[in-house]
């Protein structure tokens, strides 16, 4: 339980370290306010036009009587609704960081700078095209396999009971999980951390993980509110990748140069930053 704790406070930090900088918190802004037009268009669409496809896509209901045919395909709506939600609340980080990857990544540096002891920053030595698409690919990997939680947690909503009240809490944990699995992709692929050893970092700490994205979960419920969180989302993020990797942490940053902090390092068969 310390950890889901821990995770909270790297969340507040990385609020914090942003309203510091407040020109990070400007040009913050931009990618989500981009990714929110654009999702905000796509739902209206499917609202305005969603029955219209569901009546395509089930011409062998056209010969129902009523009242069958309207609860059919108004079920069937209201789940393409439902489901599409889901995968924009799940997909709303990943594109946004995609769509915002330098300045994120320049972000992330600024925090890496900021808090390590010697003041280094780690980098990939990549060029941007091939962190972009190494970053599309890891993030699609991503998305599949929230979708694929989305589609079962769905399905057990359906239960008596449980699925009332035990899966919608699931489902923000799940959410929340690969919250945090995109946002610390930033730091940790420039440390040359491959999808495969984020996700066992991540799993080998889930309460501290539970603790940083499962509020942010619930939190991007609203899209207004994701927007203004995301540039402090990555930053807390950073912060939370190096205490995965063991990696010192000077509390207080450009505020104060003497306290230093030394986390448990990572075990041996973990790569080492930089590799």
């Amino acid at each position: 339980m310390r950890d889901l704790g821990t995770g909270f406070r790297y969340l507040l930090k990385g609020q914090r370290w942003v309203a510091r900088h407040g020109r990070s918190l400007g040009f913050g802004l931009l990618p989500g306010l981009i990714t929110l037009v654009l999702y905000a268009a796509a739902l209206v669409a499917l609202a305005l036009w969603g029955e219209d496809a569901v009546t395509w896509a089930t011409p062998f209901a056209d010969d129902w009587s009523s009242p069958w045919l309207a609860l059919f395909r108004g079920f069937l709506t209201a789940v393409l609704f439902a489901l599409a939600l889901l995968l924009a609340v799940v997909t709303f980080t990943a594109v946004t960081l995609l769509i915002g990857q330098p300045f994120y990544e320049n972000l992330s540096e600024r925090v890496d700078r900021d808090v390590s002891p010697d003041g280094h920053a780690p980098e990939s030595g990549l060029p941007l095209w091939r962190e972009l698409w190494i970053s599309a690919r890891d993030s699609l990997r991503i998305v599949v396999r929230a979708a694929l939680w989305g589609v079962l947690l769905f399905a057990c909503g359906f239960l008596p009971v449980v699925g009332q009240t035990a899966v919608p809490v699931i489902g923000f944990f799940v959410t929340g999980f690969f919250l945090t699995e995109e946002l610390t992709a930033v730091a940790l692929q420039r440390r040359s951390v491959e999808l495969r050893t984020r996700l066992t970092l991540l799993r080998s700490r889930k309460t501290l993980v539970w603790g940083f994205g499962t509020p942010l979960a619930v939190a991007f419920l609203v899209p207004v509110v994701a927007v203004f969180l995301m540039p402090g989302a990555v930053a807390g993020a950073t912060l939370m990748a190096r205490d995965l990797l063991g990696e010192d942490i000077r509390e207080g940053g450009e505020e104060d140069d003497q306290a230093v902090t030394t986390l448990p390092q990572p075990p041996s068969e973990w790569p080492s930053p930089g590799r």
